[in-house]
């Protein structure tokens, strides 16, 4: 049974910074490209940021490019997403996501996460 379990969110303030983990059992971690995506209330979903399965590239939304930054670790089966100088418009259910290959795009994702809630207070 395939499972992606996020951790690390939370409330915060603005200029604050939370590191989200998002922990694979029941795959083979490193044969999946990792993404993140987020969903704010009323909101679409979007993209947020992506990883290749090695960790050797990776990809940004405009919005987060700069502040935000993907890294995973093979070894223990997990990618994590450091969110640094948050903001209110940050606000939103982080989810993540295994795909076979690096991409924006939210459809063929093979697994979602469940999400954690990430809150930003001005």
């Amino acid at each position: 049974q395939v499972q992606l379990v996020e951790s690390g969110g939370g409330l915060v303030q603005a200029g604050d910074s939370l590191r989200l983990s998002c922990a694979a059992s029941g795959v083979t971690f490193a044969n999946y490209a990792m993404g993140w995506f987020r969903k704010a209330p009323g909101k679409e979903r979007e993209f947020v940021a992506a990883i290749t399965r090695s960790g050797g590239r990776s990809t940004y939304a405009g919005s987060v490019k700069g502040r935000f930054a993907i890294y995973r670790d093979n070894a223990k089966n997990t990618v994590y997403l450091q969110m640094n100088n948050l903001n209110p418009e940050d606000t939103a259910v982080y989810y993540c996501a295994a795909r076979s290959f690096i991409s924006s795009s939210s459809t063929d994702v093979d697994y979602w996460g469940q999400g954690t809630q990430v809150t930003v207070s001005s």
